[in-house]
């Protein structure tokens, strides 16, 4: 039997309909569950967060006190490749340089710049060695040459002009010296220093090969379109004058005549060999005109060196003011004797 519709209970759907008033605060009790969900699901980030900063702190300080421990303190330092530079100078300079730091936080860079100011020292390459060792290699720079200065001393300089230091009476000695150097200091000096030790090792190449080397003391650099060279040993006196092309053949020319006269003339004081002749310049007064008469050389002969040798030749040419000197005192000296004649044949 079915119950009418009209047979519910209405006091239960009126209950069913009751509908509460909202909160004022606008807010559901489930808004409040949500955001302190929200607020604890945030809170295990924040903790990671917090652990990571603090970790990477503790690694940076553990770093500090590593570093700075006795076990990362310099005790050995090894250098190889010195020969003329001081060992213990280098040692004494890397050691004050990583006192504080130690071997793990030295700056390797700037050591081996340091390094490299040092006289002598062309390259220098540091190496760590943990925990507590530095190794060094060293590429010194090599003497070439010995610069006779202004004021006296014998430097040795390296193939880029930088000086090494004096010479020592152990040292062995150079084909020949220089002279004429930039001693200023500037980089215009030194650039000139360079362009002229290149000038000296070709002439060093150049006159050993040809067997002249040995017949020269110095050669003067100071202007390179002006090249000159003392003569050694006996011809010590002697200038020869070059100029700035055909060095070599120019001082071949020079010493042939040279030889072609030694032993009569002794009082030659320079030689310009600039061209195709040599002229030769001789000391003035009394002792010039006794060399003269003594080799019976013409003043005004001229020796060409296009092709003839120098015992084919007539004789050298002779500088104006050697030969005005000479022949001044030639016809002085004439005059002299005319004169005593002429006083003997007056007299009772």
């Amino acid at each position: 039997m079915i119950a009418s519709r009209g047979s519910r209970n209405p006091s239960r759907s009126h209950r069913e309909l009751v509908q509460r008033p909202a909160r004022r605060s606008g807010r559901t009790p489930t808004d409040r569950r949500f955001s302190l969900r929200t607020l604890v699901a945030y809170v295990p980030t924040a903790l990671k967060v917090a652990a990571g900063v603090l970790g990477i702190a503790a690694l940076l300080f553990g770093y500090h006190a590593a570093a700075s421990a006795a076990l990362f303190q310099v005790r050995s330092v090894d250098i190889v490749g010195t020969s003329r530079t001081s060992a213990e100078e280098m040692e004494s300079l890397v050691r004050r340089a990583v006192a504080l730091k130690g071997v793990w936080r030295a700056d390797l860079n700037a050591l081996s710049a340091e390094l490299q100011r040092l006289p002598g020292v062309r390259r220098a390459v540091v190496t760590r060695v943990l925990p507590d060792r530095l190794r060094i290699r060293i590429v010194e720079r090599m003497p070439v040459a010995v610069v006779r200065t202004t004021t006296g001393h014998f430097i040795w300089v390296d193939e880029e002009g930088i000086s090494l230091g004096e010479m020592t009476s152990t040292d062995q000695m150079p084909p020949f010296f220089i002279r004429g150097w930039s001693e200023d200091g500037s980089d215009d000096g030194a650039a000139s220093n360079a362009e002229r030790i290149q000038q000296y090792l070709q002439l060093v190449a150049e006159w050993q090969s040809a067997g002249i080397a040995e017949r020269i003391s110095e050669v003067n650099l100071m202007d390179l379109r002006d090249i000159r060279a003392q003569l050694a040993g006996d011809d010590s006196q002697i200038e020869v004058r070059l100029g700035g092309q055909d060095l070599t053949q120019r001082m071949k020319n020079a010493l042939d005549v040279l030889d072609g006269y030694k032993g009569k003339v002794r009082s030659i004081t320079y030689l310009d060999s600039q061209g195709g002749r040599v002229t030769v310049g001789i000391d003035s007064g009394t002792r010039a005109k006794a060399a003269l008469d003594a080799a019976g050389i013409d003043n005004n002969v001229v020796s060409s060196l296009s092709s003839a040798k120098p015992d084919r030749l007539n004789g050298p040419q002779l500088s104006n003011q050697s030969t005005t000197r000479a022949n001044s005192q030639r016809t002085s000296d004439r005059n002299r004797s005319r004169d005593d004649d002429h006083k003997r044949g007056s007299r009772p």
